[in-house]
Parts: C-alpha cells; structure tokens; sequence
C-alpha cells in the first residue's frame, strides 16, 4: 500500500517565500499581524476578502501591500453611487471597420482588484460582482469570458453608519471568504508613524516576493494539508452549535464549512504544518463567521463567536 502520510509543509520550495512575503507586509503595516496573515491564508484558500472599518487605518495599503508583494497584477475601482455595472466588467462597442462588436474590458480583468469603498456603491453594482467572485468569469452579450488565474477581490468597506452607504446583501457578504477589521494601531506602531511621519517603505516601492506560478503553487500544497476526520466532526459540531444557537438568526451554510476547512488548511500550512489543529479552525473562525451570522437580539456577533468557540467539545 502506498504512503499516504502528507507531506510537511516545511520541505516546500515555496513556503520560504510565503514567509518572506509576511516578513514585507509586515514591515508596511505596522501591529497588525494577526490581519496579515489571515489576509494571506484568505488569498492561499482561493477566497476573497473584505476589510472593514473606518478611513485611515490602512485599509488601502493593506490591499495594495499584498498584491505588489504578491507579484500580481493590480486595478483599484472607487466605488461611488454612480458607478455603474459597465464600468467594472466592460463593455462591448460596435466597430465599424470590422462591422462587428468589440468587448472592451474593464478593471475586474486583473488578478487582483481592489474594491475601494464597495459599499458606497449601489446593489445593481455591487451584485455585478457576483458572478466573477463565484464563477470567476464575466457574462457580457452572451460569452463568458474568464477572469485571470489567480483571482481575487479585495474590498473595503466603510462602517454601515457612515454617510452614503449601502449595506451589502447577505448573498455578496458570502462571497467573501474572510472579513478583516484592522482597528487603531497599537501605542507602539502609532509613535512609529509619528517618527517617520507615515513616510515608511512606500507600497508603490515594495519588489515582488512571489509571482502569480508561485503563488499557484504555495494554493496547491495548502490544499494538500491533511484534515483527519476527527477535525471534520469539530468543524461539523462548530456549525451545529451557530445553527442551534438561540441568539442568531440563521447558522453557518455548508457552503460556509467547506470554506472554514480550507482556510483552515490555508492556516495550518502558513505554520509550516501538516495538518489541520483545532487552534488553526478557532484562529480562522471569527473572520469567518462574524459576516455571515445574523444576530436575532442585541447581543454583538463577536460576543456570540467567542462563546461557541468557548463552549463547543473537542472531538
């Protein structure tokens, strides 16, 4: 019978890059690398991610940081209230030469697109968005064009009470593997602004630590990473206890559990190991969950998340 023992990470040719990559962002976004890394587990899972909270916290940076070290290809889109559908996939225009039409392409046709503000934006614009985080392709005229491999989103989003926003709906908050809210620095990282007067290693300076094959690859070997079936019944008993809970709306779908196991591998291998822990699920968990449960009283999602982590058994 064949070895079916996984192999270590640690032997990878790529996961020396992947941490040199963390090591980069790290240096541009000061006292924040818990974020960081689930930014970068978010992008190994193939997923796409959104940032949350308030301007001036380097919500922008962090999306720009990530693709240039990356080596991928980059587009930023403000989303505005009169961005319209067109303006993000393309269009097709007649051509009198050819007496044919002709697609242009808009910004989503990059490995990385950055969604500034995306929910300044109305639905019809947000929703155009749907097909190409899920199927990763663009409908237009009738053809399906596909989108770059890799590709990924990365949006940020303003808080909700913020003037000229519009909620996004529950089915593009799915869409997004991991949220990510990157709060006010620490006491530290601030005085280091200070000092340097925000004047540190410019992201449009930063070289490429991987390229688009690479990071090809690095998803490849993370997918790889062994979940026993021990593992599975605590993603499985984690999702019963959100569908149960008496303090939210509705639970995790299985759509959402084939998510957290992948980005849990992504996790698992970021550390350099072969298996999925149980502290790699609960170290995704919250980003995870926290956009994807509804709460049914006052009680603030985060609140509720640390209980179910707290209480639910290991197998």
């Amino acid at each position: 019978m064949p070895d079916m023992t996984p192999t270590p990470p640690a032997s990878s040719a790529v996961l020396p890059d992947l941490h040199r990559s963390l090591e980069q962002l790290d240096r541009v976004i000061l006292g924040k690398s818990g974020q960081v890394r689930l930014a970068l587990a978010c992008i190994l899972a193939r997923g796409h991610l959104l940032i949350e909270d308030q301007p001036g916290v380097g919500k922008t940076t962090l999306a720009g940081a990530l693709s240039r070290t990356l080596g991928l290809g980059f587009q930023r889109i403000q989303f505005t209230a009169d961005l319209l559908p067109a303006d993000l996939l393309g269009v097709s225009i007649w051509d009198a030469e050819t007496r044919s039409f002709r697609f242009h392409p808009g910004p989503v046709f990059t490995p990385v697109l950055l969604a500034d503000e995306i929910n300044r934006a109305t639905p019809k614009t947000q929703g155009a968005l749907l097909e190409a985080m899920e199927e990763r392709q663009v409908s237009e005229g009738g053809v399906s064009r596909p989108l770059p491999n890799p590709f990924f989103v990365i949006a940020t989003q303003n808080p909700a009470a913020f003037v000229g926003t519009s909620p996004l709906p529950e089915a593009q908050l799915d869409r997004f593997l991991l949220t990510v809210t990157l709060g006010y620095p620490d006491a530290r990282a601030e005085r280091e602004l200070l000092e340097t007067g925000g004047r540190g290693q410019s992201v449009r300076d930063l070289p490429a630590v991987m390229d688009a094959p690479t990071l090809l690859a690095a998803q490849a070997e993370a997918e790889q990473v062994h979940a026993s079936g021990a593992l599975l019944d605590y993603l499985q008993l984690l999702a019963a206890a959100t569908r149960h809970h008496p303090d939210l709306e509705t639970g995790l779908s299985p759509r959402a559990l084939l998510a957290l196991l992948a980005v849990a591998r992504a996790w698992a291998y970021l550390q350099g190991r072969a298996m999925v822990l149980p502290e790699d699920v609960q170290a995704v968990f919250p980003a995870l969950a926290g956009h994807r449960l509804v709460p049914a009283g006052p009680r603030p999602v985060s609140e509720i998340i640390a209980e179910i982590l707290r209480d639910t058994p290991l197998p």
